[in-house]
């Protein structure tokens, strides 16, 4: 009988697929009333809307549900029905679809599937407030006039006007610069730039100092390093074998990128997509090493595939937090349970992301290029080329005499080799891939028994020695032909759903493109497309971060509806309209910023503020903020007069204690350094994904696993302890209590005034000199009774009075060194 109904069925859908049907008045209604508690905009079950055309014809993470002209085909009729053994009855609740909504949508389907063009795009609304366009707004009036510097000023004014609180004053013109030095130069001016600023008598004194801080080669340094946590920046691949990489021209590219001032706009296209921009330039493509930086496993028996899907997760990931301020990746697995983010958007943005190829480039600098060392590496190149095709003749004699050697490799010289190398030893010699083939023979022809078996080999051995050395960098390249993109089920690559092409999330704006397929090079246009009002918003905020310790919207990674709301709503949208009206000019951004009196004023607490803004949200005064990581160790290199002025290149091993890989799968390689790059800014200093350098740990440096946004601020007792007792802060201490007793000139209270300047920019209070020439005077009484340990102290083989005194200063170096004022910008 029932089989009889759907035979009756489908001959009156025939019939009626003849004439039209109309969606919006016969078919939504339906789906509507019956389906949308779990497929509407804002739940969308197995990745499927229905509560629009363009969605049904989309079809869910198992692929479409309907197809055109051919209704006893498409699943939708069989889930309707009950006859779809993967979802069950539908809908789970309630009554079943009548027999005639039934008929009637499998109508429709006959009919050819139809919709409105007004249905044909999926949509998405919301109201959240950061999903809105910016609004141009003017700044308010105000009644203290007298507090205003720039249009900044009127915005937070107007809001502790509200509360009845009132501004603080300017900060000491010595807190004022050294403030200004360590955000935008990342190290304290010197003892001559203080006293020029507090002897200049102009109004504009401080503006001007803006200016050539913004042009010092140090504020790329500075602000480069902000952008390195957002960009997982290391030096290592990660995993517990961790091995070297090589993408520190990236590093470089993002300083010299930020010092010449490149617009925003231009600096996210480049890295984001610089490798496909017209007759690309070998620094856009050093710039794609943004998205380079992600973790790789290199262990013997991975799937390559799972941790290179979990390398476009990453970026996806990456991409929403540094951009967008939104957590993409918690719709990886399911639809965003908080935004209006699906499961199949993120797969969307995903397939912008997978069809790029990984390779590793040369990166000669024009130096290098002009002097005709890449010509001679070339040519050498083809000299190893043609004795190589020879060796090859040589193949089967070759390997066996290799596979003779491998079983001669001690534990001992496994544990000195290159992790790849290692990994390739692993692998039986007939299962290696060509890769691995070729790392092992390489190190076969560096040993004696290759080299006495096979005259080729020692030819190519010293080729290679004599041929020069240049730089490489990890880049990314966008593949000829693409892969598919499927969805994820449950966020398992190995359960694979329907394919998606590349898209943006449907409640921001569209890419407009025409109909032609999207690229990766149009999602980093759209990132910084005017009417996207999120990149503006959430770039601005993070500046703001920076330079008061929190943004206007403290939950500066989420944007989303889970995030805090903005504390000055209209003075963040009238900063992110200024930054793209300025064609965002992010120099000009920083430069409105420093100079407003709101960034001014004193930090100093204030007991009145207890209770009606204990953090500071409302900006009543300045805040206090302790040093990053690498500016802490930056200071006492710049106090002790040993900081090395040099930028970019290779990264350095500063000293560090032993031990430190005692705890890793793999001792990892440190030649402590010595020279310049002994001395170098904490943003070059080597970093080992499994094992970060020590001193930057304890100061709360990014791990570089995932994109830092904002660093944790922590006070431990393991802080005092490094400042006090690490070989490279008691190195400082010695250089500096050197320097200072050279200056001979101006007497021992002259010296401590200097000692105290070098470390803390200010003069000493009367009671702060008194008490410092007093502990001087207890640990030269101390050392003069135990000159050995003065000798050990700064590292000399004599046990005289000069020792005993440059070791009371240098004790002296390590208490100012040690105290909070030292370590944080007021």
């Amino acid at each position: 009988m029932q089989s009889l109904l759907y035979i009756v069925s489908y001959f009156f859908i025939a019939i009626a697929g003849e004439s039209s049907i109309d969606f919006s008045r016969e078919i939504k209604p339906i789906l509507v009333a019956n389906c949308i508690k779990c497929h509407d905009e804002k739940k969308h079950e197995s990745g499927l809307r229905l509560d629009q055309g363009a969605g049904v014809l989309a079809g869910g993470d198992g692929g479409n549900i309907v197809l055109a002209g051919n209704s006893r085909e498409s699943r939708l009729l069989k889930i309707l029905r009950g006859e779809d053994q993967s979802t069950g009855k539908m809908p789970p609740e309630g009554p079943a679809l009548t027999e005639e909504q039934i008929v009637a949508i499998a109508n429709w389907i006959d009919a050819g599937a139809s919709i409105p063009q007004a249905e044909r795009t999926l949509t998405a609304s919301s109201n959240h407030w950061s999903f809105q366009s910016l609004k141009h707004t003017t700044s308010p009036e105000v009644e203290k006039q007298t507090s205003i510097a720039n249009p900044i000023d009127r915005f937070v004014l107007a809001k502790l006007e509200s509360f009845e609180i009132a501004p603080s004053p300017q900060a000491e013109s010595s807190t004022l610069i050294r403030r200004l030095s360590l955000d935008l130069r990342g190290v304290a001016p010197t003892p001559e730039e203080v006293v020029a600023f507090e002897q200049a008598d102009s109004p504009v004194a401080f503006e001007q100092l803006v200016d050539r801080y913004l042009t010092s080669p140090e504020y790329g340094e500075r602000w480069g390093r902000h952008w390195l946590d957002l960009a997982r920046y290391a030096d290592s691949n990660g995993f517990t074998r961790d091995f070297e990489r090589q993408v520190w021209k990236y590093r470089d590219w993002v300083i010299q990128a930020i010092n010449t001032g490149m617009p925003f706009d231009q600096f996210t296209i480049e890295q984001l997509a610089g490798d496909m921009l017209p007759d690309p330039k070998l620094d856009q493509l050093i710039a794609t090493g943004f998205h380079r930086n992600t973790l790789t496993n290199d262990e013997g028996g991975t799937d390559p595939e799972q941790f290179r899907v979990d390398a476009i997760a990453d970026r996806v990931d990456t991409t929403g937090l540094v951009y967008l301020g939104l957590t993409l990746g918690c719709a990886r697995c399911h639809h965003h349970k908080f935004d209006p983010i699906s499961q199949r958007e993120y797969y969307q943005i995903f397939a912008f992301l997978n069809n790029c190829d990984e390779p590793q480039v040369d990166a000669p600098t024009q130096a290098e290029i002009d002097s005709g060392i890449v010509a001679k590496r070339n040519t050498i190149r083809s000299q190893i080329a043609e004795r190589e095709k020879q060796l090859a003749e040589q193949q089967t004699e070759f390997l066996a005499r290799q596979i003779e050697w491998e079983a001669t490799i001690t534990p001992k010289l496994y544990r000195t080799l290159p992790g790849p190398t290692q990994v390739s030893l692993e692998v039986k010699p007939a299962s290696r891939d060509e890769g691995q083939k070729k790392l092992v023979a390489e190190l076969f022809k560096t040993t004696d028994e290759a080299r006495n078996a096979f005259p080729l080999v020692k030819q190519i051995a010293d080729l290679q020695v004599a041929s020069p050395v240049i730089a490489t960098s990890l880049v990314l390249r966008e593949r000829v032909e693409g892969r598919k993109t499927r969805i994820h089920r449950r966020g398992n690559f190995l359960d694979e759903g329907d394919t998606v092409q590349s898209n943006v999330p449907a409640v921001l704006p569209p890419l407009n493109l025409a109909g032609q397929e999207a690229r990766r090079i149009d999602l980093a246009k759209w990132l910084v497309d005017p009417v996207n009002p999120l990149t503006p918003r959430v770039t601005v905020n993070r500046y703001w971060m920076h330079f008061f310790g929190r943004g206007l919207v403290e939950t500066e990674n989420d944007f989303g509806a889970q995030g805090t709301p903005p504390t000055h709503p209209e003075l963040l949208d009238w900063l992110a309209l200024k930054f793209v009206e300025s064609g965002w000019d992010v120099k000009s951004l920083h430069r409105l910023i420093v100079n407003s009196a709101t960034y001014r004023q004193s930090s100093r607490y204030r007991p009145e503020l207890a209770e009606t803004d204990p953090v500071n949200k409302w900006l009543a005064r300045q805040s206090r903020i302790r040093l990053d990581a690498e500016i802490v160790r930056d200071s006492a290199l710049s106090a002790s007069g040993l900081l090395t002025h040099k930028l970019g290149g290779p990264s350095v091993h500063p000293p560090q204690p032993d031990g430190v890989y005692q705890f890793t799968q793999d001792s990892k390689p440190w030649k402590t350094d010595v020279g310049e790059d002994r001395y170098r800014r904490g943003m070059y200093t080597f970093i080992w994904r499994s094992s970060p350098y020590p001193a930057l740990g304890v100061f709360d440096a990014a791990d570089a696993n995932t994109t830092c946004t904002r660093r944790v601020r922590s006070n431990t007792p393991l802080q005092s302890l490094t400042l006090a007792n690490d070989i490279q802060f008691i190195e400082c201490a010695r250089s500096l209590a050197n320097e200072v007793l050279s200056q001979t000139q101006l007497g021992p209270e002259g010296q401590a005034i200097l000692l105290f300047r070098r470390c803390l920019v200010r003069l000493p209070s009367t009671l702060e000199l008194q008490r410092l020439v007093q502990l001087i005077a207890m640990q030269r009484l101390a050392f003069s009774s135990q000159p050995l340990s003065a000798a050990a102290l700064v590292e000399s083989q004599l046990t005289d009075s000069h020792v005993v005194e440059l070791a009371a200063w240098t004790a002296a170096a390590r208490v100012l060194m040690n105290l909070d004022e030292f370590v944080t910008r007021e």
